[in-house]
């Protein structure tokens, strides 16, 4: 009787112009330039001109889990907008912003200081030096089509980077840009 093999989870912190599949397509790049495993396949996607929390997974079931919104996973993105957001937009995040695909769910949102470990991008934000900007942390339980960029533009701060931390137990715990590893103990989900 042969065994299973043990479901494998790839986490990949995505560099800024790398799409969310394997082939490049014009002038972004694809994830054969940074993961070759074979049998591995994205659960989730983040947008070429978004960056961080990418994972890849060999398991069907393990994918859905992840992907499909009607289990709700929670994603953490550190987002730095342009302006700075008071306490009415953040509660406007919070109840839920109206978009033109309908309302978003709740989410959880917070000003935060830049992150500790945030890495330089490539190319540089623009900057308005006569407009300041923020980093705002947004925990959401959904994922439509650029959806933070969404919700950041209708409360009137527009997103200028947007980085995913994390996706359930998973995050980008120090993985350098373009540098992924297999799952450990502390992602356990599989």
């Amino acid at each position: 009787m042969m065994g299973t093999a043990p479901v494998r989870l790839i986490v990949f912190n995505k560099p800024y112009g790398v799409l969310s599949q394997f082939t490049a397509e014009g002038r972004w790049r694809g994830l054969k330039d940074f993961i070759a495993i074979p049998q591995v396949y994205v659960a989730g996607r983040l947008d070429a001109d978004s960056e961080g929390l990418l994972l890849l997974t060999d398991d069907g079931r393990l994918q859905a889990r992840i992907s499909d919104p009607r289990f709700k996973m929670e994603k953490t993105y550190w987002v730095q907008v342009e302006g700075l957001p008071d306490e009415a937009a953040l509660e406007t995040l919070r109840r839920g912003v109206q978009l033109n695909d309908g309302l978003t769910r709740p989410a959880r949102a917070r000003l935060m200081t830049p992150p500790a470990t945030l890495w330089d991008r490539e190319p540089p934000v623009r900057v308005r030096p006569s407009i300041p900007t923020a980093w705002v942390e947004l925990v959401i339980s959904e994922g439509r089509n650029r959806q933070v960029r969404r919700m950041t533009a209708a409360t009137g701060f527009p997103t200028l980077r947007l980085i995913r931390a994390s996706i359930g137990p998973c995050s980008l715990d120090g993985l350098a840009p373009g540098a992924w590893r297999d799952a450990d103990a502390a992602d356990a989900w599989c």
